[in-house]
């Protein structure tokens, strides 16, 4: 009988789909976990400002200024830095990174002066300088455009996790270890949270093959596979700049590092500054702090997943960006009518990063979108070199402002203003070129 001998319905996975799940495991936990070393080891400088300040003797204008020269340091080898992961490989650049980043960051412990503090946050800056833009460039080797939406969702999950973790870790180390063996409690904290960034930079010599086709764990076919999928998606970028002069001379990509300053304004300001927001709301106890200050992180955690997921599945980028840029300004801007509620602090510093943060790995999918080779390695590090102005401005402007003012209100007015404008930076990239 013919029904007799038909096949049962299979369902088949779809080989393409089967291979960038297996190459998404082997390497965005990796990846993620770097990430969340690397940005743990930028703002835990926070965490330790409610201890240094007062035993250093550190106004906070000095203290905005050394958390900013970390960003002098950066902007200054951004491009270098990725420029050298090219010619190189990833696997030697970022351990190289991710090693000497580390021990920098547990030499902060020794500072005693101003001095001291400004040139190692600067040291440590050049040293992390290329990261980020290294690894975003080296998922553009892996991943075609339509893929990178979620990808880099997930890759830059670490950032939002570092609060999550970092956040009651670092005040459970300031607790806990403050005077033992001689030490105060914000030293031990650059020593403990230095020590993962120098294991998993040792870790990546083996973790990370330079491209797929010196992965060991793809067979033949897959790499075959993968090279087409890339293929596929270079012939669809119609228009694409390759060059390092591509790069560097993009009015596109001076566009990005506009939007991407206007991000950083508002990120640093809540990265850095959380703790002191919250301590500031009447939280005295720095465990407490420290698991307050996750609690916006979570938030931005699940945008990143929601916003980046969406954006995918509607090959949609600019309103991903736009939407999230003015909610997260409103909440920004509330939030300094309730300075001394700690609970509408939380609450509106949540939704502020929910929205800014979580519209972040869109953003980072954008320049892949018209640039490649030479020149998506140079784009990704100048729009991130742009942009990282903000670091210094950022923080120094805090600093200015809550020395000057008692308050740190007309900065974050500054800052969400700032996301307004960049929205129209937004809406000027050509839709046909981004929605990929």
């Amino acid at each position: 009988m013919p029904i007799a001998n038909a096949a049962p319905a299979t369902s088949v996975a779809d080989p393409v789909t089967t291979l960038y799940h297996k190459v998404t495991w082997k390497l965005i936990p990796f990846l993620c976990f770097c990430y969340l070393a690397a940005y743990l080891d930028r703002i835990n400088i926070g965490f330790a400002k409610l201890q240094m300040l007062d035993q250093l003797h550190f106004s906070e204008t000095a203290f905005g200024l050394g958390a900013g020269l970390f960003f002098v340091g950066y902007i200054l080898f951004e491009v270098p830095s990725n420029l050298v992961l090219e010619r190189v490989g990833a696997k030697i650049w970022i351990a190289r990174i991710m090693i000497t980043w580390g021990l920098l960051s547990a030499c902060t412990m020794l500072v005693t002066s101003t001095t001291q503090f400004y040139i190692l946050r600067f040291l440590l800056g050049a040293a992390e300088a290329g990261f980020l833009p290294g690894v975003l460039y080296y998922l553009t080797t892996w991943f075609p455009t339509h893929r990178r939406g979620r990808i880099i969702a997930l890759f830059m999950i670490g950032l939002p996790l570092s609060s999550v973790i970092g956040g009651p870790l670092s005040g459970w180390i300031m607790g806990h270890f403050d005077t033992v063996g001689g030490l105060r409690g914000w030293q031990w904290l650059f020593l403990i949270e230095a020590v993962p960034s120098v294991l998993l930079g040792v870790l990546t010599f083996w973790a990370l093959p330079n491209t797929f086709q010196q992965a060991k764990w793809l067979s033949q076919d897959e790499k075959a596979l993968l090279e087409s999928e890339l293929r596929k998606d270079e012939a669809d970028a119609t228009g694409s700049k390759h060059s390092f002069r591509d790069g560097f001379f993009n009015l596109k990509v001076w566009m990005l590092g506009g939007i991407d300053f206007s991000i950083l304004l508002s990120a640093y300001a809540m990265g850095f500054w959380m703790p002191t927001f919250i301590r500031n709301a009447g939280v005295t106890d720095t465990f407490h702090i420290g698991v307050l200050t996750a609690l916006p992180s979570v938030a931005a955690l699940l945008g990143m997943l929601l916003i980046g997921a969406s954006s995918d599945k509607h090959r949609e980028r600019r309103w991903h960006i736009i939407v999230p840029f003015f909610i997260g300004a409103a909440a920004m801007a509330t939030s300094t009518f309730f300075t001394h509620n700690v609970a509408a602090t939380v609450a509106l510093f949540a939704i502020a990063s929910a929205a800014i943060i979580g519209a972040v790995p869109v953003f980072f999918s954008l320049p892949a979108t018209f640039l490649k080779g030479t020149a998506a390695a140079t784009g990704f590090a100048l729009a991130c070199s742009v942009a990282n102005i903000a670091g210094l401005v950022s923080n120094s402007l805090m600093g200015v402002a809550i020395d000057v003012t008692g308050s740190s209100a007309g900065a974050l007015w500054f800052f969400a203003g700032c996301l307004i404008l960049s929205s129209f930076l937004v809406i000027a990239l050509p839709a046909k070129l981004v929605n990929r």
